[in-house]
């Protein structure tokens, strides 16, 4: 719910619970729109899985959601990865943020579906707004010996973003269109590989891209596909 009544988000914040007063403690710009924001706050029985985010509410009327890219509870430490497009309400909220702003936001929920342990292959699509989520995974994908590999269609000023957040086994494509046309799609490796045929495919970002990538996995793999496009071209707050 991105955008809604002035009355309905007094409702919602007042019933949803919330972590104290946090502080932001760095504020690292990885490229001109890619930036790393992380937050010092009491965790104390404060759980993050694989996908937590946080809804953070923008202005009156607007609220946009966040995956937490890493977080310590003991220190109280815990960060997001944010895309800053420079066109919506979220880019700038966002692009605004500094050291020592201090922020009470709402506890983060979990998106369990992402994570299997018993699956043995990850395939994880996106672009910029898909680096959290990967950053996310990655501790769990080492420490439980997955295979894996990371899918990501970046502008060309974000390529060595990836390699900054210490992202491993990762295949960067430029955003030429690559990813809406089918034939091209359908010979990628991981699909065509018979190792990879019943992989987990996690596919985020851009909608329209991940629902041809989903199109073409259901008909030529065993896999098992989660999608949650984050955003569509001419819709707000997907």
């Amino acid at each position: 719910m991105p955008s809604a009544p002035k009355w309905l988000f007094d409702t919602l914040d007042f019933l949803t619970p919330k972590l104290p007063l946090t502080e932001v403690v760095e504020a690292v710009s990885l490229s001109k729109s890619v930036k790393k924001i992380c937050f010092k706050g009491d965790l104390k029985n404060v759980q993050f899985a694989v996908g937590s985010f946080i809804d953070f509410r923008i202005n009156a009327t607007e609220a946009r959601r966040y995956t937490v890219s890493y977080a310590d509870t003991e220190k109280g430490l815990f960060e997001f990865i944010v895309y800053l497009n420079g066109k919506g309400c979220g880019s700038h909220y966002m692009s605004d943020l500094k050291v020592g702003d201090n922020i009470v936001m709402y506890k983060p929920r979990g998106e369990s579906r992402y994570y299997d342990k018993t699956t043995q292959r990850f395939v994880i699509f996106g672009d910029e707004t898909s680096l959290a989520l990967a950053c996310s995974f990655l501790p769990m994908l080492k420490k439980n010996n997955h295979q894996f590999v990371f899918l990501f269609e970046l502008d060309e000023e974000n390529k060595n973003v990836p390699k900054l957040l210490g992202l491993e086994n990762c295949l960067i494509f430029p955003k030429n269109f690559s990813f809406s046309m089918e034939e091209w799609v359908s010979k990628l490796p991981m699909i065509n590989t018979p190792d990879w045929q019943e992989a987990n495919f996690v596919l985020t970002g851009n909608a329209k891209s991940a629902q041809l990538l989903r199109k073409i996995i259901k008909e030529k793999t065993n896999g098992n596909v989660f999608l949650h496009g984050y955003w569509l071209a001419g819709k707000k707050g997907l």
